[in-house]
């Protein structure tokens, strides 16, 4: 976490943490989402508008990647200075970029060891790992299917609705605001 962002915090201990307004897609993007896109559905619903803007600012996002984590509920979160804002995922926390030497590096750019491999009934491909559960990129597919046939890898099967519980994330902080 950024050190700017740490005196924030001290300085301004009881912000009102946000919801909705983040979110991250199944490719590793970072969306905007403002009252209109939050209006047209939630983020995982893929109704038009729904997304809201493709974040783009490189310098915002390196902001973004370097204050991303889980709160000790599973809800992952970008700590904006004194506030915490929950971000809405599409799929999961993290989407997975495979190297050609099979290491895998995850939408931030930080690399990791694969600790497991789950595949869903949509031949979805998942790796975990000490940062957490990431999806695998749909462009890297290729580069996953070599680590399996070489035996790297060893795909076991699991239901894409059980993900969040067995793997302890949130997908949509702001749907729980709503209970």
């Amino acid at each position: 976490m950024d050190d700017i962002v740490k005196q924030a915090m001290a300085k301004w201990p009881n912000v009102p943490n946000c919801y909705g307004w983040l979110g991250l897609d199944a490719r590793g993007n970072w969306y905007l989402r403002d009252d209109r896109a939050q209006a047209a559905g939630s983020f995982q619903s893929g109704l038009a508008g729904s997304k809201g803007a493709l974040l783009t600012h490189e310098k915002l996002i390196d902001f973004i990647a370097r204050n991303y984590l889980p709160d000790a509920q599973g809800l992952w979160f970008f700590q904006n200075g004194p506030q915490r804002v929950y971000v809405e995922l599409q799929a999961t926390p993290l989407v997975w970029r495979v190297q050609p030497d099979h290491g895998v590096k995850d939408h931030m750019g930080r690399a990791a060891e694969v600790q497991g491999v789950w595949l869903d009934e949509q031949g979805l491909l998942y790796l975990e790992s000490t940062a957490g559960l990431g999806l695998v990129h749909t462009q890297d597919v290729g580069l996953a299917a070599e680590a399996v046939e070489l035996g790297l890898w060893q795909p076991q099967a699991l239901l894409q609705g059980d993900l969040p519980g067995q793997f302890g994330f949130v997908k949509s902080p702001q749907a729980g605001q709503k209970k």
